[in-house]
C-alpha cells in the first residue's frame, strides 16, 4: 500500500502512528543507503562528555548531520575538526527524536594531502599567534646531561638507534617512557609522557632527566598526525626540561618541531645533539693540559729571567758588609785611645772623691789591698783585651749592614757605661784624691807605709808623699825627759 496515496473520500484510509511512520522511513533510508561514502567539509563539531562526536558535513548547497560513536572515534587516525575536507564512510539512518536523517560515520579520512596540509597550516598559525613557537621560549640544551629521557615506542628501531648512538658518543643513563606513536592514543600518551617526566622531583627515587627526546620513525602525514595535535604541542611548549623533537625523517615536519627547543632531522641526530663525543672531549682536555704546561713553563722562565735582571741591579752583599766592616775597623782603632783617656779621667775623679770621704788611716790600712784590686781591674780593662773581646763578638754575630753597626754601637755603649762606673769607683777609692785634700802618706826608708807614730819615731828616714810630689825628712827625737821641748804636732 502506498503511504502517500491520496485518501479516498469517505474517510476509510488507514491510520498510522508517528512511530510507524518514522520506522517506515528509517527502513527505506537504511535499505536504499546501506553503505555510502560522502565527501564534504566538516562544519559544526561537538563532543559531549559521552565521548561521541556530532558534526555536520556540508557543501555549497546542503548539510548532512553525522555521528561518530565513541568506540569508532578511538580507532580514527585523524579526528574531525571544523573546516577539514574529508571523505566519510558509513551508513545513512534516521533519528526519530528530531525527525531527521543522519550519517553514522565508521571511517573518516582527509580528502587528500592538500586538505590535511591546509588544516595543519591553520592550526600552526593559531598556535604561533599564542606565542608557543617563539624563540625566546626555547631553552638551551645542557652540554653533558646526567640522565636522558626518551619518549618513543619501546619495540621499534628508533630506540635501538638512539641507544647505539649514545654508547658510541658518550654513554649516559637513559629513561624510556613507552608510548603509542600512531593512532588515536598517540597524542594523549605523548603529552602525558612529556608532562610525566617534568613532574619527577629532582633527587627523587626516579632521576629527573636533564633533556628529553621525543622520537618516531618516518611515515605518511596521517601516520605522523598525532604529533600535530594541539595537546602534544602545548605539552612540548610547557616542558621545563629542554626537549628535542625527532619525529619522522628530515623532510617530515610536524607541529611539535616548532614547539621543541631543538629539532633533529632523525632520531640518530637527536642522540648526537644530546651528548658530545667523549673522545673529542678527551682530546680537547689533552690539548688544554699541554697548553697549561707550556704556559706554566713559559711563565716560570719569564719570571726567572725577570728575577735575574733585577738581581743585577742590586748591590752585592759583600760590598754592603765591606763598608760596615771598614767603619768598624776605624772605630776599633780609635777605641784604645778613647779607653785610655776615659780610664785616666775616671782615675783622677776616683782619687779626688775618695780623698774627701776616707781619712789617711783608712787609706793606709787598705792601701795594699786596694792597689792589688785596682791592678787586677786595670789588667781586665786593657784596650787590647776589650778589642779582642769585641772582635770575637763581631765574628760570632757576623751581621751585615745596619744590624752589625747597631750591635757594635750598643756594645761600645755598654762598655763605656761599665767603664764610667769603674772610673767613678776608682776615683772615690784612689789615694791621689785623698792626698789632694791635704793628707800625707808616710813611708819609711824601705818604702813601707807607716800607720803608727812609734814606727815613725824609730825610722831613720821618712818619706812624705803629698799630692804634688814626695819629700824626704828625718823624724824628731826626744833627748831628755826632764826638760821637754815644746810639743810638736805629728803628721798623723
Amino acid at each position: 500500500m502506498d503511504l502517500i496515496e491520496e485518501p479516498h473520500s469517505g474517510g476509510n484510509a488507514p491510520e498510522f502512528t508517528v512511530s510507524e511512520i518514522s520506522g517506515a522511513v528509517k527502513r527505506v533510508i537504511e535499505g536504499e543507503f546501506g553503505r555510502v561514502r560522502v565527501r564534504g567539509e566538516i562544519g559544526r563539531v561537538s563532543r559531549p562528555a559521552s565521548g561521541h562526536f556530532y558534526l555536520d558535513l556540508k557543501d555549497d548547497r546542503a548539510v548532512l548531520a553525522a555521528v561518530i560513536w565513541k568506540g569508532t572515534a578511538r580507532g580514527l587516525a585523524v579526528l574531525p575538526e571544523e573546516g577539514m575536507e574529508v571523505v566519510c564512510t558509513g551508513r545513512l539512518t534516521t533519528f526519530p527524536g528530531s525527525s531527521r536523517y543522519q550519517m553514522i560515520i565508521e571511517d573518516l579520512a582527509p580528502a587528500g594531502i592538500g586538505a590535511l596540509m591546509a588544516m595543519l597550516e591553520k592550526r600552526r598559525a593559531a598556535l604561533a599567534a599564542e606565542g608557543l613557537f617563539d624563540e625566546g621560549r626555547k631553552r638551551k640544551l645542557p652540554y653533558l646531561p646526567e640522565v636522558i629521557g626518551v619518549v618513543t615506542s619501546p619495540s621499534g628501531a628508533v630506540i635501538r638507534d638512539i641507544l647505539h648512538r649514545l654508547r658510541e658518543r658518550f654513554p649516559r643513563p637513559v629513561l624510556i617512557w613507552p608510548v603509542t606513536v600512531q593512532g588515536e592514543k598517540c597524542a594523549v600518551e605523548v603529552a602525558a609522557a612529556i608532562r610525566g617526566f617534568n613532574a619527577l622531583a629532582p633527587g627523587g627515587p626516579v632521576p629527573r632527566p636533564d633533556v628529553l627526546i621525543v622520537a618516531r620513525g618516518g611515515g605518511s602525514l596521517e601516520d605522523l598526525w598525532g604529533f600535530n595535535e594541539e595537546i602534544v604541542v602545548r605539552a612540548a611548549a610547557e616542558s621545563a626540561i629542554p626537549l628535542i623533537s625527532a619525529v619522522g625523517h628530515e623532510t617530515d615536519t610536524t607541529l611539535i618541531d616548532f614547539a621543541a627547543d631543538r629539532r633533529a632531522p632523525t632520531p640518530t641526530a637527536a642522540a648526537e645533539m644530546a651528548v658530545p663525543v667523549r673522545l673529542d672531549l678527551l682530546a680537547g682536555l689533552a690539548g688544554l693540559e699541554e697548553r697549561r704546561r707550556a704556559a706554566l713553563a713559559r711563565g716560570i722562565a719569564q719570571r726567572g729571567q725577570r728575577l735575574r735582571d733585577l738581581a743585577r741591579g742590586l748591590p752585592r752583599p759583600e760590598a754592603l758588609v765591606a763598608e760596615r766592616a771598614q767603619r768598624l775597623d776605624g772605630l776599633a782603632l780609635r777605641l784604645p785611645r778613647a779607653l785610655r783617656g776615659v780610664a785616666q779621667a775616671r782615675r783622677l775623679q776616683l782619687g779626688q772623691g775618695a780623698a774627701g770621704r776616707f781619712g789617711p788611716g783608712l787609706l793606709a790600712l787598705g792601701n795594699a789591698r786596694r792597689r792589688r784590686d785596682l791592678d787586677l781591674l786595670a789588667a781586665a780593662l786593657t784596650p787590647e783585651r776589650l778589642l779582642r773581646g769585641l772582635g770575637q763578638r763581631r765574628e760570632r754575630l757576623a751581621v751585615p749592614g745596619d744590624r752589625l753597626e747597631g750591635a757594635f754601637a750598643r756594645r761600645v755603649r755598654d762598655a763605656r757605661a761599665g767603664l764610667d762606673g769603674l772610673g767613678r769607683t776608682l776615683a772615690s777609692l784612689g789615694p791621689k784624691s785623698v792626698l789632694a785634700r791635704g793628707f800625707v802618706l808616710v813611708r819609711d826608708a824601705s818604702g813601707a807605709v807607716l800607720t803608727r807614730a812609734a814606727g815613725a819615731r824609730e825610722a831613720a828616714m821618712l818619706e812624705l808623699e803629698f799630692s804634688d810630689g814626695r819629700v824626704a825628712t828625718r823624724p824628731m827625737r826626744v833627748r831628755s825627759r826632764r826638760k821637754r821641748p815644746p810639743e810638736q804636732g805629728t803628721l798623723f
